[in-house]
């Protein structure tokens, strides 16, 4: 059974992303279940790989909660990884300690495409769906979920590459000697992306993002073919409303700060900035169509927690007063950042944000 909207305790970030008044700046953290956390690494260890604990609901729900006993964060993230949706479509996801993520098998000619399927989250991905269930159970109300997946440019260049790239060589000649071939394998990614989230917004997902990690590799032409339309299609497939409030959807192109206005017109609530855009400029640009998300350098969690307050500060003040802002990083958190620097970099938004929302 879902929860109305009423039984939500803290429902800051929902507000936010539609730009409704707050009290405060909501804030979460990109990763912010991960190997930072000792208690993560713990967990992971009992799973015995990423993968063993990606597929067991209980271990997936029991690593999206930890962040949350330890600090006080606005929203819970799904704990899953971007590449499930091209491991259901039977390329062998693998991960190699040190190496990243892996596939057996890649795709790079059109009869290849053509034999793939779109994935049908209830059959293919049910560990998922029982995550998210299982999470927002536990939550009981007192957070949103935010579900995820990656964007179709972004799975295709795994799928295409067989894993991570420096240059995309492989997948950037897909798109240039086979458009037809690559729009056919984005085509039915958005069409697997499209039920995936909306199968997680069905199991329980207040919110969703999508998370383009290499959109910003693209030229300026290729990125609205092979990056932006495809999302675009996503959004205008993605259910609106759920369990009585509106379910919003954040886009997040990592180095897609010149793409801001085109963004903003795909139909998505809320932008996601990385750390190399001005959040001030981009509110100038973009702020009355949609909220913005961002945009802390995850390395300023390297500093002291007094020069991470100082960073909170001016990104505060950047953005100004009003809603429509969800502080989070530029990017995810790294393994090596210090918890306790995690904690000072929450409270300081908590406490220096109260602020910029004296309209209530």
């Amino acid at each position: 059974m879902g929860l109305t909207m009423q039984e939500l305790k803290n429902d800051r970030l929902l507000r936010a992303l539609l730009r409704q008044s707050v009290d405060r700046t909501p804030v979460w953290m990109m990763r912010q279940a991960g190997r930072y956390l000792p208690e993560y690494r713990a967990t992971r260890a009992r799973a015995g790989d990423f993968m063993g604990l990606c597929t067991n609901p209980d271990m997936a729900c029991e690593v999206t909660m930890q962040p949350l006993a330890r600090y006080p964060l606005d929203a819970a993230i799904l704990f899953s990884d971007i590449l499930t949706i091209p491991d259901a479509m039977g390329l062998g996801l693998y991960f190699e300690t040190g190496e990243g993520p892996k596939f057996r098998k890649t795709v790079s000619t059109p009869k290849e495409i053509e034999a793939l399927s779109v994935v049908d989250p209830q059959a293919d991905l049910p560990y998922v769906l029982d995550a998210v269930k299982t999470i927002r159970r536990e939550l009981n109300g007192s957070v949103p979920l935010i579900g995820f997946s990656g964007s179709p440019w972004t799975l295709a260049t795994y799928m295409v590459e067989g894993g991570s790239s420096k240059d995309f060589r492989r997948t950037k000649s897909l798109i240039y000697n086979e458009p037809e071939a690559a729009a056919m394998l984005l085509d039915k990614l958005a069409d697997s992306i499209i039920q995936y989230l909306n199968a997680q917004i069905l199991a329980g997902a207040q919110a969703v993002q999508i998370f383009d990690s290499w959109g910003g590799a693209l030229s300026h032409h290729a990125y609205q073919q092979f990056s932006l339309a495809p999302m675009k299609k996503i959004v205008a497939g993605l259910i609106k409303e759920h369990e009585g409030r509106k379910v919003p959807v954040i886009l997040f192109t990592k180095g897609g700060g010149q793409w801001l206005e085109l963004m903003a017109d795909t139909g998505a609530d809320c932008l996601g900035l990385d750390w190399t855009t001005d959040i001030g400029q981009a509110r100038t640009r973009v702020g009355g169509k949609v909220s913005l998300q961002g945009n802390m350098d995850p390395a300023v969690l390297y500093a002291k927690p007094e020069r991470i307050r100082e960073e909170v500060a001016r990104i505060l003040k950047s953005y100004g007063s009003g809603s429509g802002h969800v502080f989070n990083l530029g990017h995810g958190v790294t393994p090596e950042v210090d918890p306790a620097h995690a904690g000072a970099f929450f409270d300081a938004v908590h406490e220096l944000s109260q602020q910029y929302h004296q309209e209530l």
